[in-house]
């Protein structure tokens, strides 16, 4: 591991030896860190991360410590949650300050209940280090709020992965003027959402925005409309992982800004 600047460790220690600290590493931005995961990542002894987290990230860990790959891929070879649970149990066992590196929240589609309860069944502690989740970097990405005082008083959070259950969503109540979600992983599920929300009522002029890789270099951002999302999403051929903002759209002085540059330059 290369030399890195690094957090003091400060006492107790973030992550205790023989316990497990969830850290969310938030959408990839090392600048995003809490200073609390930053200091976790300098004193953690072994470390098992998944497949979203940077490498700028991960160059932020003890220079020491043992670093595992437990990443899943959406609908690719991924290591089975069992697998998972049963390296943070072996670990913590042996004395070893563990930290599981999630991207974003660990709380947010993260599984962090499953692994929780494997490591209560064996009586080991743990404690949860918050991260930035995809969706509050996605909004400040195109400069707009998730919720908004006369717009929308409530926000989903759904998951586009995971077909089970997604089926049943009130897309009736989604479908009203104003509405706002968050939606994970649903490049597949795109045309699904389209054909369900329409089908509801929504218009087909409601803003749709795609943003791929959150906070990092190359994030990009397609602005799009319920009527056209799976025309524009296919011709846009996002590679890697896409947060879907459904009733936002880039604010209109943030599109501006290339232009206004321009002419200040010539």
């Amino acid at each position: 591991m290369t030399d890195t600047l690094r957090p003091a460790p400060l006492r107790p220690a973030t992550v205790p030896a023989g316990q497990v600290c969830f850290v969310g590493a938030g959408p990839g931005d090392a600048d995003l860190l809490t200073l609390k995961a930053a200091r976790a990542l300098s004193e953690a002894e072994v470390i098992l991360y998944d497949r979203l987290v940077s490498d700028e990230i991960l160059a932020l860990a003890n220079r020491d410590a043992h670093l595992v790959s437990v990443g899943k891929e959406g609908f690719g070879p991924s290591m089975t949650q069992q697998d998972i649970n049963r390296l943070l149990v072996l670990h913590a066992l042996s004395g070893a300050r563990v930290l599981r590196l999630k991207g974003g929240d660990p709380a947010i589609f993260g599984r962090l209940d499953e692994e929780i309860e494997a490591l209560e069944a064996e009586g080991i502690g743990w404690s949860v280090v918050p991260g930035i989740t995809a969706a509050s970097a996605s909004v400040a990405a195109i400069g707009q709020s998730l919720t908004k005082r006369g717009r929308n008083a409530s926000l989903r959070i759904l998951t586009g992965h995971v077909m089970e259950g997604f089926a049943d969503q009130d897309w009736r109540a989604l479908a009203r003027p104003g509405e706002v979600a968050a939606i994970y992983m649903g490049k597949k599920a795109a045309h699904f959402i389209q054909g369900r929300l329409m089908m509801h009522g929504a218009s087909a002029d409601t803003p749709v925005t795609f943003v791929e890789n959150a906070s990092r270099a190359d994030q990009r951002i397609v602005a799009s409309t319920l009527g056209t999302l799976a025309q524009d999403l296919a011709q846009a051929d996002l590679s890697g992982p896409a947060l879907t903002l459904f009733g936002l759209a880039p604010r209109a002085a943030r599109q501006a800004l290339p232009a206004i540059r321009k002419q200040e330059v010539s």
